[in-house]
C-alpha cells in the first residue's frame, strides 16, 4: 500500500473498460488500474495510489482525450456516490450492464442466450435513504442529501434526476426542520418511498423525541401531505409512528397491499412492471406456483390471476401484510402464505412435487440452500430474479449441475446510472 504522505507515481493510462464497481479499469505494468469517472477509449493522466485487490486506486488528473462518454445530466455527478455511470454514452452504459452479466456466468462456466439490456427510464427511484446532518456551527445550513463516494461527507442535493420527483421533493421541506428535530453536531436520515397512496417516510433522529419535536413531526406530516410518518432514535429497528394520514399501500395486480414499516420493493413501478412481464413468461401456463422470497406479493398477485400461489417469505411482517390483502380480496383459495426463513429451512423437493414452476428472487446474497434444495427437486420450470449477477451465477450452477437448462436470462436496467443491473433468467428441466 502507498505511504501516507508518499509520493504517488504519476502514469499516462487509457481506459479498457468498465468495471463492476463502475470504475474505469486501465492496466499498468500488467495490472489493474481502477478509476472512477472514466469512460472506455479515455486517454488519461492520473495519480496511482492504493492497492486494491490484485490493482491499484487511482486518481484523475487529467483527461487527455475523450473516449465513449457523454455530458452528466446532473450537477453533483462527481461528488455524490448515488451514480457512477451518467458519463458513459449509450452505446458503453449498455455493454457495462450486459458485460456484468456475461463475466459472472462466464466464471461458473455458464452460457446461454443474453437478450440486450432493457432499459428504463431516470427520474422513476420511489424509494431513497436521505443522510442527514445538522453541522456544529451554529449559523452553517443543514445538509440533506447522498453521501458522496468512499467519503463520511455528505452532498448537499439541490436536485436528483434519479429519483422520482415526489421524492426528491422532500428534501427541501425536511432541510427546513433539522433545526427544531436535530441537535448541532448531530446526524441522521430520512427514508422516503413513494407507494399508491402517497410518501410513507421514516425520521431517524439522534435522540427520543420530546413533545415539541413530536408536534413538529405531525405539523411536518400534514404539511405534506404524507401517508405516514415515523420515527426511530438510538440504533432502535422500530418505528414509532407519529402520523398516519391513511395506509400506506402499494397495488399489485390490482391488488392493494398495505406497506409494513420494513416493506421490500422493486426499485420502481416501471421496473416493476417488466419483472412481471418477465416472471409470468418464464413460468408459463403452470397451474401450481411456488414463489419464494415472495416479498409482499409483487409476482404473487399476478401470478395467481392464472395459477394457485404459495407464497413463502422470511418477514412475518410481509407475509402478514400479503395474507391480509389476499383475503380483502377474496384470494384465500387461490393464494397461501408461510412465514419462513428460505436459507435455514429451504423448500425441499418433496415439498415442491406439485409445483408447476417456482419463482425466486432472493436478496443480493443469493439463495444457495434454496438452490441446491431446487437442483434435487422435478420442477419443470423456474424464473429466477436476481439484483446481483455474481450470486446469481453461482445459484445458476447449482440448477444446471442438477439437470436445469438455462435457457433465458434478461438484464434490465432497474439501477439507473448505478453500477447494478437486475436479472430475470428462465431454466427448464
Amino acid at each position: 500500500m502507498t505511504r501516507r504522505g508518499a509520493t504517488r507515481e504519476e502514469a499516462t493510462l487509457v481506459i479498457e473498460t468498465v468495471g463492476a464497481r463502475g470504475d474505469g479499469v486501465a492496466y499498468h505494468a500488467g495490472k489493474p488500474i481502477y478509476l472512477p469517472f472514466t469512460a472506455p477509449g479515455d486517454s488519461v493522466k492520473a495519480r496511482l495510489g492504493d492497492l486494491r485487490g490484485s490493482g491499484r486506486e487511482a486518481e484523475l488528473i487529467e483527461l487527455l482525450s475523450p473516449g465513449a462518454r457523454q455530458a452528466p445530466v446532473c450537477r453533483h455527478f462527481g461528488s455524490c456516490g448515488g451514480c457512477a455511470l451518467q458519463h458513459l454514452d449509450d452505446d458503453a452504459y449498455r455493454r457495462m450492464k450486459e458485460a456484468q452479466v456475461e463475466a459472472a456466468l462466464a466464471q461458473h462456466g455458464l452460457t446461454c442466450e443474453i437478450a440486450p439490456l432493457r432499459r428504463l427510464a431516470p427520474g422513476t427511484r420511489r424509494r431513497a435513504r436521505f443522510a442527514i446532518r445538522r453541522p456544529s456551527r451554529p449559523t452553517a445550513p443543514p445538509v440533506v442529501g447522498f453521501s458522496m463516494r468512499a467519503r463520511h461527507q455528505i452532498i448537499d442535493m439541490q436536485v436528483c434526476a434519479a429519483l422520482h420527483p415526489a421524492v426528491f421533493g422532500l428534501v427541501k421541506p425536511l432541510r427546513e426542520i433539522v433545526p427544531l428535530l436535530w441537535p448541532a453536531g448531530s446526524t441522521g436520515a430520512a427514508t422516503v418511498t413513494l407507494g399508491d397512496t402517497g410518501l410513507d417516510v421514516l425520521i431517524d433522529l439522534a435522540t427520543v423525541p420530546d413533545l415539541a419535536m413530536l408536534e413538529t413531526l405531525g405539523e411536518f406530516a400534514a404539511r405534506q401531505d404524507l401517508a405516514r410518518l415515523a420515527w426511530r432514535a438510538l440504533d432502535s429497528n422500530e418505528p414509532t409512528p407519529v402520523a398516519i394520514r391513511r395506509p400506506p399501500r402499494i397495488v399489485f395486480a390490482g391488488i392493494p397491499v398495505d406497506l409494513p414499516g420494513d416493506a421490500f420493493l422493486q426499485a420502481s413501478a416501471e421496473a416493476e412492471e417488466v419483472l412481471v412481464r418477465e416472471v409470468l413468461a418464464g413460468v408459463g401456463d403452470g397451474e401450481r406456483v411456488a414463489d419464494l422470497f415472495a416479498g409482499l406479493g409483487t409476482f404473487t398477485f399476478a401470478l395467481a390471476e392464472h395459477a394457485i400461489v404459495h407464497a413463502v417469505e422470511g418477514s412475518q411482517r410481509m407475509v402478514a401484510a400479503l395474507s391480509a390483502a389476499a383475503s380483502r380480496a377474496g384470494l384465500d383459495g387461490r393464494i397461501t402464505a408461510e412465514t419462513r426463513d428460505l436459507e435455514r429451512q429451504p423448500l425441499l423437493a418433496d415439498e415442491l412435487k406439485r409445483s408447476d414452476a417456482v419463482v425466486f428472487d432472493p436478496p443480493r446474497a443469493g439463495a444457495t440452500a434454496q438452490s441446491a434444495a431446487l437442483a434435487a427437486s422435478a420442477v419443470p420450470r423456474i424464473a429466477a430474479v436476481s439484483c446481483n449477477p455474481a450470486s446469481f451465477a453461482r445459484d445458476a450452477r447449482s440448477l444446471v449441475d442438477g439437470g436445469y437448462r438455462l435457457t433465458h436470462v434478461q438484464p434490465i436496467d432497474q439501477f439507473v446510472w448505478s453500477p447494478h443491473v437486475e436479472l430475470v433468467a428462465r431454466f427448464e428441466r
